[in-house]
C-alpha cells in the first residue's frame, strides 16, 4: 500500500522545499563566482566608506587653500588638490555618500513603483494590463538619459530631481520584469490552491506572488543601480544635477575638464571613482543573474 494521504506535503509545502533547495543553490553557485564575490566585497566597502568615510577625511570638503590650487598628488592630499585648492581625496569620500544614496534612491523607488504596476498589470490582466503596458511601452521608447535630461530639465537641476528623473525611466524597466514573473507564477497549481481556499487577491499578491518575483528584481536592482549612477554622474556632468559646491563625482569630472592638459589628476580620480563603482555592482549583478539561473552551471 502507498503512504498514507495525511503524510503526504501539501502543494503549498512541497513549493516552500522547493523555494528553500532554490535559495541553497543560489548561495552555493554565488559562492563558486569569484568575480561576483569581489564586486560584492568591493560595495560592501564603500558602502562602510561612505558612511563612516566622511568622520575621518583629512580636510574639509570645501576648504580651500589658492596658494596650492591645482597641486599634483602628494603626501599631504594624495588625491592632489582641485582649481581651488580643495584636497581631492576628501571630496570623493564625501561625494561616494552622495554619488550611491543617488544610486539606491532612485533605483529603488521606481523599483517599489514598478512592481506594484507590473503586479496589478500581471495579475488581473485583461484591458488593465493592455493600459498599464502600452504606457510602459510609451517610456520605453524614450533612451534612459534623454528621458532624465528632458525630466530634469524641466523640473530643475538638483539631486532630488535627478532621483526622480531616474525612477522614472526606471519603472517600465521593473514593471515589464514583474509582470512576466506574475504571468508565471499565477498558474502555477498552489496559487490555485490558495484561492480556493479563499485567501483575497492581496494575501495572494503579497504573500505568494511577490516573493517569487524577488529573484529577478534583485538582478534588475543591482545592474540597474549601475546605470544610474552613470546617469547621476552625467547629469551632474552637464550641470543638470548636483551644484557647485557639492562633491558629487559627475561635477567633479566636470570642474576638471577645464584642466586635462595641466592637472589631469582633478578629473582623472573621480572618473576612476565612477568607474570602479559602477563596474562592481555590474560584476555582481552578472554574479547573482547566474547564481540565480537554474540552468547555468557557473
Amino acid at each position: 500500500m502507498g503512504q498514507p494521504l495525511q503524510n503526504q506535503p501539501s502543494i503549498y509545502e512541497q513549493h516552500r522545499n522547493v523555494q528553500v533547495h532554490r535559495m541553497k543553490t543560489f548561495l552555493k553557485k554565488f559562492r563558486k563566482n569569484k568575480a561576483a564575490v569581489i564586486g560584492g566585497i568591493l560595495l560592501f566597502f564603500f558602502i562602510l566608506v561612505s558612511l563612516i568615510g566622511p568622520y575621518f577625511v583629512p580636510y574639509p570638503e570645501d576648504s580651500g587653500d589658492l596658494v596650492n590650487k591645482l597641486a599634483p598628488p602628494s603626501a599631504d592630499h594624495w588625491f592632489g588638490t582641485d582649481h581651488h585648492g580643495r584636497d581631492i581625496f576628501s571630496r570623493i569620500i564625501e561625494g561616494m555618500s552622495i554619488t550611491l544614496r543617488v544610486g539606491f534612491s532612485s533605483v529603488i523607488l521606481g523599483a517599489i513603483v514598478g512592481t506594484v504596476i507590473g503586479i496589478i498589470s500581471g495579475y488581473y490582466g485583461g484591458r488593465v494590463d493592455s493600459i498599464i503596458m502600452r504606457c510602459m511601452d510609451v517610456l520605453l521608447a524614450f533612451p534612459g538619459i534623454l528621458l532624465a535630461l528632458a525630466i530634469v530639465s524641466v523640473l530643475g537641476g538638483s539631486i532630488q530631481n535627478v532621483i526622480i528623473a531616474i525612477a522614472i525611466f526606471s519603472i517600465p524597466v521593473f514593471a515589464r520584469i514583474v509582470r512576466g514573473s506574475t504571468l508565471a507564477v499565477k498558474k502555477l497549481e498552489y496559487i490555485d490552491a490558495v484561492k480556493a481556499l479563499g485567501a483575497s487577491d492581496l494575501r495572494i499578491i503579497f504573500k505568494h506572488i511577490l516573493p517569487n518575483t524577488l529573484s529577478p528584481l534583485i538582478v534588475q536592482i543591482t545592474l540597474s543601480i549601475a546605470t544610474a549612477i552613470l546617469t547621476a554622474t552625467g547629469l551632474s556632468f552637464l550641470g543638470l544635477g548636483a551644484k557647485p559646491p557639492i562633491p558629487e563625482w559627475g561635477a567633479m569630472l566636470s570642474d576638471g575638464r577645464n584642466y586635462l592638459y595641466s592637472a589631469p589628476h582633478v578629473s582623472f580620480f573621480p572618473g576612476i571613482a565612477i568607474v570602479i563603482v559602477v563596474i562592481a555592482f555590474n560584476i555582481l549583478g552578472d554574479g547573482l543573474r547566474d547564481a540565480f539561473d537554474p540552468k547555468s552551471k557557473k
